[in-house]
Parts: structure tokens; C-alpha cells; sequence
């Protein structure tokens, strides 16, 4: 089922609310008051850890190193499917509450998958949930990989109406998540802007940054902080971006 035009136009604003029930699992504080067991509200990087030591896989140092490197591996790919696509499709038409059409875009990572920017937004989910609560880990990327299908399913109508036979041949030919180990198509010769995709998409590398840099602490506390300032350094560089950056090209 598509997403309708509503959930299309606040996309965004979808997204942070199921991070935000990832991260602070409401349920559990329902569920003490009920006294239902099973919940609990330590990081999934630690109870999986745990689990894992318990198993005798690995020893629980080694399980957390694991973990974190998994954890940065999933966030530096979909840092770098968010710019990549970002800088081809244009960083105005990523954050635009609406629908473009102005050319068919089959460049850059469009010649391997057809929702770059999805499939990047999802791993980067599956890398920060080990910060969440296992519970909040399980609604965050559940919800979302079913959010972005259905953003996806809205989209695909309004390109095929746009575009014709030569969308329909695309969608035929390059796969709409999983990529393809090589490009199924021609390039169709559109120039990135690789320094607005950048500015546009700071948070996904901004936070693998801080994984990276401060992971290694092995508390996830101070890590989640980190995640709230390079959203906010997000916003803040979002505000402050020329127009002209913003708007480079248009392209669907």
C-alpha cells in the first residue's frame, strides 16, 4: 500500500517521529506501571553484547567491538548512498515536500538501485538502533523500512505518468532497493554537486563521525548526545544554505 499525500508532504517529520519513539520507547514506562516483564531499557548494543558473551561466541569485550564496527560499516553506507544520491537528484527536490518530475535521473547510484536515498536512510537506521532500547530498536526499523516502501510505491505512479515507456523500462531493467552489483543502465550524463549534496546530507556522516570518534568510549549515552547535535548541526547548516546551493538542479 502507497503512502498517501499527506505522509508524502511530512515525510520528514514521519521519519523523526519514529526515531524518537525508537530512541525513548514509551511502552516501557507503560509497562513497568503494568508490571509486564521482558522489557528493558538498556541499548541493544549492550543486551546483544550480552547475549552474545552468553552464548560463548565471543567474550563481551570483543562482542561490543563487533558490534561498533557492524554499527559504523551500516552508517558510512548509508552516509555515503544519502550523499551520493543527494548529489544527483539535487539537495532542494530530497527535501522538497513534493513530488518533481523534471528528468528522468538515471545517473550516479540510479543506475544500480532506484531509491538510493531510502535504501541509505534505512541502513543508517539498522547502524544507530544498537543505541536504542531493543524493544525501540525492533518499532524503529520495522516502521521505517515499511515507511520508505510505501514511499516509494506513492512515487513510482506519478514517474510512470510523467515519464512513459522509458520509466517503465528502468523500473524493468535497475531493482527498487537491493543494488545491482554493477550499473544496468547507460549514464544519462548529469553532473553532480557534490559540496550542496554534502551540506544537504552533513547528519548521515556527521553522525558516522561520531560513532567512529566516540564509540570506542563504549557508552551509549554521550552517543546518543551526539546524534541530537549533528541533527542540529543539520538544521543549522540547512538554514544557512544559499538558495542557489539548494536549488542546483531538479531532477526526479
Amino acid at each position: 500500500m502507497q503512502a498517501t499525500a499527506f505522509e508524502y508532504r511530512f515525510r520528514f517529520a514521519i521519519h523523526a517521529v519514529i526515531y524518537v519513539l525508537g530512541f525513548t520507547a514509551p511502552w516501557l514506562f507503560l509497562s513497568s506501571l503494568a508490571g509486564v516483564p521482558g522489557f528493558t531499557t538498556s541499548s541493544t548494543w549492550l543486551v546483544l553484547s550480552s547475549a552474545i558473551s552468553r552464548q560463548g561466541w565471543l567474550a563481551f569485550d570483543a562482542a561490543t567491538v563487533v558490534l561498533l564496527v557492524i554499527a559504523l560499516i551500516l552508517t558510512a553506507l548509508g552516509a555515503v548512498l544519502r550523499v551520493w544520491g543527494s548529489a544527483y537528484v539535487g539537495s532542494s527536490i530530497v527535501k522538497s515536500p513534493s513530488m518533481h518530475g523534471t528528468v528522468m535521473l538515471a545517473d550516479g547510484p540510479y543506475r544500480r538501485t532506484r531509491n538510493p536515498l531510502y535504501l541509505g536512510t534505512l541502513l543508517h537506521t539498522i547502524g544507530v538502533a544498537i543505541l536504542m532500547p531493543p524493544s525501540g530498536a525492533i518499532f524503529a526499523v520495522v516502521f521505517l523500512w515499511i515507511f520508505q516502501v510505501r514511499l516509494a510505491l506513492a512515487e513510482e505512479p506519478f514517474l510512470v505518468a510523467r515519464f512513459g515507456q522509458p520509466y517503465v523500462d528502468y523500473k524493468a531493467a535497475v531493482p527498487r532497493f537491493l543494488p545491482s552489483p554493477t550499473p544496468q543502465i547507460a549514464a544519462g550524463g548529469v553532473r553532480p554537486h557534490w559540496l550542496q549534496s554534502l551540506l544537504g546530507e552533513i547528519y548521515f556522516p556527521a553522525v558516522f563521525l561520531v560513532l567512529a570518534i566516540f564509540g570506542w568510549s563504549f557508552n551509549a549515552q554521550p552517543l546518543r548526545q551526539g546524534l541530537i547535535i549533528s541533527l542540529g548541526v543539520w538544521l543549522v547548516v540547512r538554514a544557512f544554505l544559499p538558495r542557489a546551493a539548494r536549488d542546483a538542479h531538479a531532477l526526479a
